[in-house]
């Protein structure tokens, strides 16, 4: 089996790669092949027995999607994306990166006519208020902001190209992933990790929005068990509709703060500084707290049981078992 994963350089993509070329396989088939595609040269994992090629490029330049098409993946995991803040404060690269990038990729899948598997991440930022709670899986979609659209067109043009035939494609509406290891990057809701990332490493961290904003979480690890579980189903199983909102952890800020406090004492917990921005706050104001996601429940999606599981997680895979 050939897998190519594009967007491999960024968190979740070095994630599902590890998970990959350190198992060997892929819903019971033996890995042969995989590609690492991303704009920067992803990390290169040394893998005996897997030919691992790394390739570097622009998904939205014309032909680079014919390139990589012709290596003839029988799996893709579509990861790319430039973050929520940054495309909304960059209109012109949103849609470039976002839209212009999947669409050539989907029109590949089609000249090439191989049919392959295609996982797409896409976000609950699709949905906007005002929303009901829980958000049910027929609720219809309503973006608030331009990474929200273009992650809904995307969704449309898979569920299309699947219809036509030409590419077997599922579009994951992914929850905020937290705690997201490294730097912090430039999506809005990049405080949610901060928050929590900062204090256990003995730094302090800024919160610009209220304690009462509730969320939609899941940790990096759950993420890569469902872009994994999402390659196992059938498109019987999928059916017409082809994005799946998947399963988290409703919580508010306040709640987020009060399991660390639990999980790590009062100390680590005190790190975290209020200061609110208006901006991030507009950004958050429209975006969807908690959803029934019985249908990903359904197709056997599953996500930790609470915030405290969520920081135990970033504590065992990031910290070794050991915080600040």
């Amino acid at each position: 089996m050939h897998v190519l994963i594009i967007g491999a350089a960024g968190m979740i993509g070095r994630k599902l790669t590890e998970r990959l070329l350190g198992e060997r396989q892929l819903n019971g088939k033996t890995l042969s092949r995989c590609t690492l595609f991303d704009v920067v040269e992803p990390l290169r994992v040394e893998s005996a027995g897997i030919d691992v090629e790394v390739v570097t490029g622009d998904l939205s330049l014309p032909g680079v999607a014919d390139q990589l098409l012709n290596t003839k993946p029988n799996v893709i995991f579509h990861l790319a994306a430039i973050v929520s803040g940054e495309a909304e404060q960059d209109f012109e690269k949103g849609y470039r990166i976002n839209l212009d990038g999947t669409r050539n990729l989907l029109e590949a899948i089609r000249i090439a006519g191989t049919q392959p598997q295609l996982i797409f991440t896409s976000s609950i930022a699709v949905f906007g208020a005002p929303l009901p709670e829980p958000i049910p899986d027929d609720f219809h979609q309503t973006p608030l902001t331009s990474y929200g659209t273009q992650k809904a067109i995307c969704e449309l043009l898979i569920s299309d190209y699947s219809r036509t035939g030409f590419v077997q494609g599922v579009a994951l509406r992914l929850p905020t992933i937290c705690v997201r290891p490294g730097k912090p990057n430039a999506a809005a809701s990049g405080f949610f990790s901060s928050i929590i990332r900062e204090p256990l490493s003995g730094q302090t961290a800024i919160l610009p929005v209220n304690d009462d904003v509730l969320h939609w979480h899941a940790s990096p690890r759950a993420a890569v068990n469902f872009l994994q579980h999402a390659s196992s189903l059938s498109a019987q199983q999928l059916g017409p509709q082809r994005a799946v909102t998947l399963p988290g952890v409703a919580v508010t800020v306040g709640e987020q703060i009060a399991a660390l406090t639990r999980v790590a004492g009062p100390e680590v917990s005190s790190r975290i500084i209020r200061q609110p921005d208006p901006f991030v706050q507009s950004i958050v104001a429209g975006w969807p707290r908690c959803f029934a996601a019985k249908r990903a429940r359904n197709l056997g999606f599953v996500v930790e049981k609470s915030f405290d599981e969520i920081i135990r997680v970033h504590i065992e895979d990031e910290l070794a078992g050991v915080f600040a």
